[in-house]
Parts: structure tokens; C-alpha cells; sequence
């Protein structure tokens, strides 16, 4: 009978050289477990020392932590934005506010110097531009509305003496007592002017043709009633009146030039009479 005889191979096997190995690693690590341990599968390592007992955040924690810090971010900036945006608008509205003070006072200012352009400085009465403006509206309104109004230009007699002996200062003297008698004898909605160095206006508002002629005359009294002392002398200037109505077909021009026209006419009869 034959005999069969197996031999096994001196290698290990799987399971016997992996227990070899971790066997090994655990001696390398300076692991204290023993081997019987390792075979049974309870391998226990040393725990380090001092590591804090606090559970690592998950994504989901960590997202939500950075959608937190993203929304204060946003909270702020928009706070910061929020204040910046009152001080600009403080600013804009005290800077409207500057220039709306300094616009009323630049409109002020245009119509203090409008009114001045109308106004002679020295008689402080209007001007021949104010005097003109107002005879215009004057003949619109009577085109308009039928109204009457008289013109009667003054012209002083023999003034270029009073310049010439007494000097400019006392001229000027004269001119302003002159038209101080003349606006004290008009009423308020009538209107005094000079329209010449020594030529005066005023115009007449609803007044007949004899009541127009009697003002005349007694402007002519009142001129040469308000005598202006110089000195040791006294000057008295007389002034020469005309006449003459707005109809409501006539210019500025027209009506001004028949007014002259009448005064010069006027002029010429007191000096034939001062000749008798």
C-alpha cells in the first residue's frame, strides 16, 4: 500500500501574517496592548492628553455661521449707507437753503436798482425813463377805459443865473425845493417828475380841462413860493406851465411834445406881460 504524505508549506497564512504584522506595528508605536488583545480585536491606543471634549462643527454649522457674519455684514453696511446719506442729504438741504437766501436777496437788490433807474437822485422824483413808463400806461388806460389825463410841463424861468452867480450847489438847492412844492400840491395817484435839468412833469388823472389849467397855475405860485436861502441872498425862481390832454390815439411822444410846445407858448406870454 502506497503512503501519501502531504506537506504543508512553511509559509503563513493571510490571517496569521496580518496578526504578525499589527503585532509588530504595535511594538513600534510603543502601543500597551498586548498581543492576546490585538488577536481579539480590541486594540486600545493611548488617548492624548489634553485634547478638549468639544464635537467638530458640521458644513450645515459652519454655513450657517458664515450666513450670519454675510447678514451683519449687510446690516451694517447698509446702517453706514443709511448715514451716509442723511449727512448728504443735510448738506444738499442747507446748501438749497444758502442759495434760496441768496437768491431773495439778489432779487432784492434787482429791484432796489430797477427802482433806482427811475428815480433822479437828486429831486427824488421819477426820471424822464420812470416818467415815460408811467405816461404810457397812462394813455393805455385811458385808450381802454375812456379816462382823462393831463400833462402839464414846467419849465423854470431864468435858472442858468442862479448856476452861474451862486454856483451848482445852490442850483441844486432850488431844483429840490422846486419839486418839493410841486409833489406837496398833487395828489398821491398823480405823478411828479424831472425830466430835465430844469425841466419838470406832472401828469393829472381824471381832471377836467378847466380844473387841468387852474393846477397849472397854481403850481406855477407854489414853484415860485418855496424860495430857497443861500447865504445872504434869497432865491426865488419863476416857472412857466403848459398844458395839454392824452386822447386815446396819441404817443408818449406826441403828447409830450404838444406839452412842450404849450409851455414855450406860456413862456413867451408871462415875458410879454413882465415887459408892459
Amino acid at each position: 500500500m502506497n503512503t501519501i504524505i502531504c506537506l504543508r508549506p512553511a509559509f503563513p497564512s493571510v490571517g496569521a501574517a496580518r496578526i504578525i504584522a499589527e503585532s509588530a506595528s504595535f511594538r513600534r508605536a510603543g502601543s500597551k496592548v498586548s498581543f492576546a488583545d490585538s488577536l481579539k480585536g480590541s486594540v486600545v491606543r493611548e488617548k492624548p492628553a489634553s485634547r478638549p471634549n468639544t464635537p467638530a462643527p458640521t458644513w450645515r454649522q459652519a454655513r450657517r455661521s458664515e450666513r450670519i457674519g454675510d447678514a451683519a455684514a449687510d446690516v451694517e453696511g447698509a446702517r453706514a449707507a443709511k448715514s451716509r446719506s442723511r449727512a448728504i442729504a443735510a448738506r444738499l438741504a442747507a446748501e438749497v437753503e444758502r442759495l434760496a437766501v441768496e437768491l431773495q436777496a439778489s432779487r432784492e437788490r434787482i429791484a432796489n436798482l430797477e427802482a433806482t433807474l427811475d428815480i433822479d437822485p437828486l429831486t427824488e422824483t421819477l426820471n424822464r425813463r420812470g416818467f415815460e413808463r408811467e405816461l404810457k400806461r397812462s394813455l393805455a388806460y385811458v385808450k381802454r377805459y375812456g379816462a382823462t389825463a393831463a400833462l402839464i410841463y414846467l419849465d423854470l424861468d431864468d435858472f442858468k443865473p442862479v448856476n452861474d452867480r451862486h454856483g451848482h450847489a445852490a442850483g441844486d438847492a432850488v431844483l429840490k425845493s422846486i419839486a418839493a412844492a410841486l409833489s406837496s400840491r398833487v395828489r398821491a395817484s398823480d405823478v411828479v417828475a424831472r425830466i430835465g435839468g430844469d425841466e419838470f412833469a406832472v401828469l393829472l388823472w381824471n381832471i377836467s380841462e378847466p380844473d387841468a389849467r387852474a393846477k397849472a397855475a397854481a403850481l406855477e405860485a407854489a414853484a415860485y413860493a418855496a424860495p430857497v436861502t443861500w447865504g445872504s441872498s434869497t432865491l426865488a425862481v419863476a416857472v412857466s406851465a403848459g398844458v395839454t390832454f392824452c386822447g386815446p390815439t396819441d404817443a408818449a411822444g406826441e403828447v409830450l411834445a404838444r406839452a412842450d410846445a404849450a409851455m414855450y407858448a406860456r413862456k413867451a406870454q408871462r415875458r410879454r406881460a413882465a415887459a408892459r
